[in-house]
């Protein structure tokens, strides 16, 4: 008998998104995913563009994944890039108050369906100050009130945020340019955000933080680890 098939419903924003050809080359972490899962494993991805914790439930998002999300199936979380938008009221969110607050609901409705809620802190930017170090970057109060979300409320964590930072520096300015959408000339008139994007990703670099997420699933053991080809190891390394 064929193995049950298990869902990951994946809220999120643009670095996870799934995108066509009016942003091509950009490319979402949930997008490719499923390069790291078992075949019986499904990845249903509700990322968006420019959504926060608080726009994404506004706009009816987690309420569509409410609706159909069932037991044994997962929810991961992953936000942190427009919550820090101070400027959009539609958007912005206190990392210590609100933040966690909205995090509180979305684990909420996978707990209501025998679901279970995974975190996943934000990926940074390159924010580079010079050819190998990073600046602080805007995410460090959301990833620490994620963290404190993760911990209050008993839920796994990703700390995407640390490993990316680390692969960042390890690569360096000039050579990630490589994972972002980032160009010395604008090739693509149809990708709105312009030639130097620092945020979000081509493909190459989608495959390579979505390995990162792989391996903090691995590392969480368990049921976690299940979802996972079994040659994970080797395929990350």
């Amino acid at each position: 008998m064929a193995d049950k098939e298990i869902r990951i419903y994946w809220a999120a924003d643009s670095t996870v998104q799934t995108n066509d050809i009016t942003t091509y080359p950009q490319t979402g972490i949930g997008q490719v995913f499923s390069m790291y899962t078992k075949s019986n494993v499904r990845v249903v991805n509700h990322a968006k563009n420019g959504r926060s914790t608080k726009s994404f439930i506004d706009e009816g998002r987690l309420k569509a994944i409410d609706e159909v999300i069932g037991e044994g199936d997962y929810l991961f979380i992953q936000f942190g890039h427009n919550d820090e938008k101070k400027e959009d009221p539609t958007r912005y969110t206190e990392p210590f108050s609100t933040y966690i607050e909205n995090l509180e609901t979305y684990i909420g409705v996978a707990r209501s369906h025998g679901a279970y809620p995974v975190l996943i802190t934000p990926l940074e930017r390159r924010c580079f100050v010079d050819d190998k170090h990073l600046g602080v970057g805007a995410h460090s109060e959301y990833v620490t009130a994620m963290k404190q979300a993760a911990e209050k409320n008993n839920v796994p964590l990703v700390d995407l945020y640390s490993m990316s930072r680390v692969e960042l520096e390890k690569t360096g300015e000039p050579a990630s340019r490589k994972w972002y959408m980032y160009f010395e000339e604008n090739l693509y008139k149809n990708y709105p955000e312009g030639k130097q994007d620092n945020t979000h990703l081509r493909y190459e670099g989608a495959v390579m933080y979505a390995g990162l997420i792989a391996k903090g699933l691995g590392e969480l053991g368990g049921r976690y680890r299940d979802l996972l080809i079994d040659e994970l190891e080797s395929a990350v390394e």
